[in-house]
């Protein structure tokens, strides 16, 4: 099978790919890469006018005109690139702004994928219309939105999620619904905004190739070693402050026993890398499942503080701190539990053997991959 994979934010679709390669398919990921993270794409299509002067001049040219020239870059490659991404068996979206252009080119763009492509098909794996109306309506007891509920005045901080719920995003989240063949869950975060919608397929977890994430059993020879990997530009809704909170109590209330390392904003290459040496990961807060970084992270046999609530717990049939910690958007109980993990160390080296025996178990690429291939051929023409 020919497969074109659109679009890449943290690596889902390079390890779906290596999967589905394996499996003997041809496959292509078009896609920008995702700024610093740098992701590995066959394709690559730059994003210009998006950082120094260029964005200045951008932001300019947009307030005069209404042109957005990052857009219009996009649309200009994508269009030198007609005959690279038409007549797939299936293609994949990677979310409903794959191409991560302004909606009236995105749907420009999407128009030539519809008709050139017959089996499209889309993930719910980052913020959309569906999952931030579900958040914006309060369904969750938190999300990614909490914080903005907590103080209007970061409205601005979380554009990014919440113009996907104004009127010209619904308009392109309804024109990709009534184009795909069906859309697909990553995890329990998208998976249950999306319960009961008539183009739903179901949830198949993020693959996870675990041959390049070499497990190392852990050894606790002298101090246990906390990573703190920060996206600045998501400080907030990852619920980063939690952890710098906890940290600082941490540090004080064991200073012979805890090393705590913290980075920003590192390409994932080096974000691998610089988290080799610890025992304990701090992913992210608001969350029920665990995103790309948290599994990666478990892969390599890392405790990882992350999305695991009770509904995860109950859809993967797992009892409370035995595959990953359950990080609350509580500084007290991110102590308690980092505490707990570094007065009986024991703990540690039993969840981290868990952590990857689940992976291997439930996000095993090759596995993941035989799943999407079933989802796509059961709903292809």
């Amino acid at each position: 099978m020919r497969i074109l994979l659109i679009g890449e934010y943290s690596r889902l679709h390079n390890s779906l790919k290596e999967g589905l390669k394996r499996l003997g398919h041809e496959v292509i990921i078009v896609g920008s890469g995702d700024a610093f993270k740098n992701y590995p794409v066959d394709i690559n299509i730059r994003q210009p006018f998006t950082t120094g002067l260029g964005l200045f001049f951008k932001k300019a040219v947009y307030k005069i005109s209404s042109i957005d020239l990052t857009s219009i870059a996009i649309k200009h490659q994508v269009f030198g690139l007609k005959s690279l991404i038409s007549n797939y068996d299936y293609v994949q979206l990677i979310n409903e702004n794959a191409f991560n252009a302004l909606p009236k080119v995105e749907k420009e763009l999407l128009t030539y994928v519809f008709k050139t492509n017959r089996n499209v098909f889309l993930l719910s794996c980052g913020a959309d219309y569906l999952s931030v109306q579900f958040a914006q309506n309060k369904k969750f007891k938190y999300s990614i939105l909490t914080p903005y509920f907590e103080n209007k005045l970061l409205k601005r901080d979380f554009w990014y999620i919440l113009k996907y719920s104004t009127q010209i995003y619904k308009n392109l989240h309804e024109f990709i619904f009534n184009n795909i063949k069906g859309v697909i869950a990553s995890d329990l975060d998208y998976h249950i905004p999306l319960k009961n919608h008539n183009k739903y397929l179901g949830l198949i977890p993020n693959p996870i190739n675990i041959e390049k994430l070499e497990f190392t059993p852990l050894e606790i020879t002298d101090k246990i070693v906390v990573f703190h990997g920060v996206n600045s530009k998501n400080y907030i809704k990852k619920g980063n402050v939690f952890f710098d909170e906890a940290l600082q109590q941490i540090q004080n209330k064991y200073p012979e026993k805890v090393t705590v390392l913290r980075t920003e904003d590192l390409p994932y290459v080096q974000y691998i890398e610089a988290f080799n040496k610890a025992h304990i990961i701090l992913d992210q807060v608001y969350a029920y499942d665990q995103g790309y970084n948290a599994l990666e992270a478990m892969a390599k046999g890392k405790v990882v503080f992350t999305g695991a609530e009770q509904e995860w717990l109950d859809y993967y049939n797992l009892e409370e701190n035995t595959v990953a910690i359950n990080a609350l958007p509580e500084t007290k109980a991110i102590v308690e539990k980092l505490s707990w993990l570094i007065e009986n160390p024991n703990n540690i080296l039993e969840i981290s053997k868990n952590a990857r025996a689940f992976i291997e178990k439930e996000h095993h690429y090759i596995t993941i991959a035989k799943q999407y291939l079933k989802t796509w051929e059961a709903h292809s023409n």
